[in-house]
């Protein structure tokens, strides 16, 4: 009995210690912290084993990575890499053991201290009126190009005209911004910004006049004859918007001009301090012109009409040299005087009901010449047709030879 007995605990004791060599191992996270600051040194640290074959993978958002363990003090320490610990934000982390099925997460926070500021403005000029607006975008980093943590405090400093003002917005999502929305005068705005000590440079804003609104226009000139030489001079009120802002020089405005018979001419102009100048000479023969000026798509002016008189009331035209020769004038202006150099003069020969050639010249000295070239107009009979200052004469069957 007793021989039996010491060999049925022995067949016991054999299986017992067997088990015991098969019992998993219970690993445990020692590191308690599970907040860090950008750029310190941080070391997981686990107990329950010494197998330095176990690694532990680790992910943020810049990527991922495999770290080995050193053993010390009976434990296995895993030390992140510095190109996780220097990024914000929340690493996952997860120990590769097929027996502990070991997982979790830490958050590495910026540093308390921003040592440098993004900022960004723009759009750079805005329109006046409390309906455009700048957007202004603050960035603050720490040392590790980091952004300061939410709800750090932001003073946003402002000036224009005579008028300052600051107001203290807060970190949100990784930056701070704020919508600067344009007075009803047009200036200049400078902002600035301060977070913790630590200043922006200066920025401008330009806050431009808003479109104008309708306005009037004026004409000079020194008489009221249809010469084809003086300069009619025509301008425009102060253009302004609709807070009385006087609009941006270069503002374009354009200036129509129909006469009698439908017809448009156009001339333009720029601002200068809100006031638009455009030319045109005179007509060459007696005229209404009807006036508009538009600043295109926007506003429009009032219409004003302009009578111009004729200023010759007949010409003379002379023929020699077999006919070949034709010489109108003199020309003579409203006080008999010559008309000035470039009126022009249109000849048209014709035969049989067919135009043959058609001149077209400029008045020197109160005068015009014409030379019918004999390699043109061979010898007959031809309708000449003289046009100027909107008087025409007519030739039948005027004999060449």
């Amino acid at each position: 009995m007793n021989l039996k007995y010491i060999l049925c605990f022995l067949v016991f004791a054999s299986s017992a210690n067997g088990f015991s060599a098969n019992t998993t191992e219970t690993i445990q996270l020692e590191t308690t912290q599970q907040e860090f600051t950008a750029g310190e040194t941080i070391v997981l640290r686990f107990s329950g084993t010494q197998d330095a074959s176990i690694q532990l993978y680790c992910a943020n958002s810049y990527g991922t990575t495999l770290i080995s363990p050193n053993i010390k003090n009976e434990e296995l320490q895993y030390t992140i890499p510095t190109q996780l610990c220097n990024k914000i934000g929340v690493v996952n982390w997860k120990l590769l053991d097929t027996k502990n099925a070991l997982s979790g997460t830490f958050t590495i926070v910026s540093q308390a201290i921003p040592v440098t500021m993004e900022t960004y403005v723009g759009p750079p000029s805005i329109e006046a009126g409390n309906k455009d607006y700048t957007m202004l975008v603050v960035i603050p980093t720490d040392a590790l190009d980091n952004p300061v943590k939410e709800n750090t405090e932001v003073d946003l400093k402002r000036q224009f005209l005579a008028n300052e003002q600051q107001e203290t917005i807060l970190t949100k999502n990784l930056i701070t911004y704020q919508r600067i929305y344009a007075p009803t005068e047009s200036g200049r705005m400078l902002l600035a910004t301060e977070c913790l000590g630590l200043n922006s440079k200066e920025y401008t804003v330009n806050v431009l006049p808003a479109i104008s609104t309708d306005f009037e226009i004026f004409a000079k000139r020194s008489h009221e004859y249809a010469d084809g030489n003086q300069i009619t001079t025509f301008t425009t009120s102060v253009l302004k918007d609709e807070h009385n802002n006087i609009v941006s020089d270069g503002s374009y405005v354009e200036f129509f001009i129909t006469n009698v018979k439908g017809n448009i001419l156009k001339t333009a102009g720029m601002t200068i301090d809100g006031v638009a100048t455009a030319k045109m000479i005179h007509p060459d023969h007696e005229e209404t012109w009807n006036v508009k000026a538009y600043v295109t798509g926007i506003s429009e002016s009032n219409t004003i009409s302009l009578a111009y008189k004729k200023v010759i009331e007949d010409f003379t035209v002379s023929f020699s040299e077999n006919n070949r020769n034709i010489e109108v004038g003199p020309l003579k202006s409203f006080m008999n005087q010559l008309i000035p150099d470039g009126l022009q003069v249109k000849l048209i020969v014709s035969q049989n009901g067919k135009i043959i050639k058609e001149y077209l010249k400029e008045s020197r000295d109160g005068f015009v010449n014409f030379e019918l070239n004999s390699n043109i107009f061979n010898n007959g009979n031809y309708d000449i047709e003289i046009t100027t200052a909107g008087i025409t004469k007519t030739f039948q069957a005027k004999k060449l030879w």
